[in-house]
C-alpha cells in the first residue's frame, strides 16, 4: 500500500484517533504541510499521509478525479479493516486535489471528519468555476470540516471560502498562498485546535 504511517506507538485504547491524508496534483507527500503535520502523533493521534497511484506509478500529471476517487476508496477500506485497523475517529483530507478526493469520498469510507488543505475553490483567475459543491457535500452530509487556507492562495482565499460555504465550517487563514510552506507552523496550529474539538466516533453500522 502507498504510504506512510506514524503512529508514535500510541495504543488503540489510548489513541485520539486517525488522521489520513493525502497529496495534491503537483506533489507528493513531502509537502510541506503534510510533513508538519507529522507532529499530529505527539497529540496522540495515528497520522497516515497516502501517495496517489498515479504518484507510485511514476506518472507526472494526476489521473481525472473519478479515478482518483476510485482509488482512494479502498486504500481507506484497507486502512480501517484488519488487524492493524486504524482507530476512530477517522479524520481524512489532504491538500489540494487530495483535499477535493476527501470531500468527495467521505461518505463513502465512513469518515467521521474532513481536513481540507489549500481547497482549490476555482481554477486561479476564474472564480465561476466553482467547486464549493465538493466541500458542502461535506456539510450536507453533517460531518465536520476544516480548511485551512493561504491568504494569498490563486484558486480562493480564506474569504473566499467563507463566502462560498458560509458559516458551518471552520475556516483558517495562514500566511502565504496555495503551497501552505511559509505558514506550516500554523497549519499544524490551526490543525490541531480544530482536532481538539472533535465529539468521540459515530457508531458505524456493519453491513
Amino acid at each position: 500500500m502507498p504510504g506512510e504511517r506514524s503512529g508514535g506507538g500510541v495504543s488503540r485504547s489510548t489513541s485520539r484517533g486517525s488522521v489520513v491524508l493525502s497529496h495534491g496534483a503537483g506533489g507528493g507527500i513531502d509537502a510541506a504541510d503534510l510533513v508538519a503535520l507529522r507532529k499530529l502523533v505527539d497529540d496522540g493521534w495515528t497520522y497516515v499521509r497516502v501517495e496517489q497511484p498515479w504518484r507510485v506509478a511514476g506518472k507526472k500529471i494526476a489521473t481525472p478525479p473519478k479515478t482518483l476517487d476510485a482509488a482512494w476508496i479502498p486504500i481507506l477500506a484497507n486502512l480501517m479493516t484488519g488487524r492493524w485497523a486504524l482507530p476512530r475517529p477517522l479524520v481524512v483530507g489532504g491538500r489540494s486535489a487530495g483535499a477535493r478526493v476527501a470531500c468527495r469520498t467521505a461518505t463513502g469510507v465512513g469518515a467521521d471528519a474532513v481536513l481540507a488543505l489549500s481547497f482549490p475553490l476555482h481554477p486561479p483567475n476564474n472564480p465561476d468555476r466553482s467547486r464549493a459543491f465538493e466541500a458542502q457535500l461535506v456539510l450536507d452530509a453533517g460531518l465536520p470540516l476544516a480548511v485551512i487556507q493561504g491568504e494569498r492562495d490563486p484558486f480562493g482565499g480564506p474569504a473566499d471560502v467563507r463566502e462560498a460555504l458560509g458559516p458551518q465550517p471552520s475556516i483558517t487563514g495562514v500566511p502565504g498562498d496555495h503551497s501552505l510552506a511559509r505558514g506550516r507552523d500554523q497549519v499544524l496550529a490551526a490543525a490541531r485546535a480544530w482536532l481538539a474539538t472533535l465529539a468521540p466516533p459515530r457508531v458505524h453500522e456493519q453491513h
